[in-house]
C-alpha cells in the first residue's frame, strides 16, 4: 500500500467521495488521477481501526484502470491499496 494525496468532497448525505488523487510512481514522478466513478464503497474494521474501501474507475494513459483506495477514519489517511486492472 502507498500513501497518497486525495481531493474529496462530502455529498448532501454526508458521504465522503474521492474526486482525484496523486501518487508517486516507481519512476519517482508524480501522477494525478481523476476518478471517473466510485464503483463501490465498503466499511471495514481491522484491529479496531475503521476504514472505508473505495473501488474506483479512472482513465490513465488512454486505458481504463480500476483500483482500490482506503481511507482510515481515525487518522484521516488515504492509501492506494491495489490496482485491480
Amino acid at each position: 500500500m502507498q500513501k497518497i494525496e486525495v481531493i474529496a468532497v462530502f455529498d448532501t448525505c454526508g458521504e465522503l467521495q474521492p474526486l482525484r488523487f496523486r501518487f508517486q510512481g516507481e519512476d519517482h514522478q508524480l501522477y494525478r488521477v481523476n476518478i471517473d466513478k466510485v464503483l463501490s464503497v465498503r466499511k471495514v474494521s481491522y484491529v479496531g481501526m475503521e476504514s472505508m474501501i473505495y473501488l474506483c474507475r479512472a482513465q490513465m494513459e488512454q486505458r481504463e484502470r480500476v483500483f482500490e483506495l482506503k481511507y482510515t477514519i481515525r487518522s484521516h489517511d488515504w492509501e492506494l491499496v491495489r490496482w485491480v486492472y
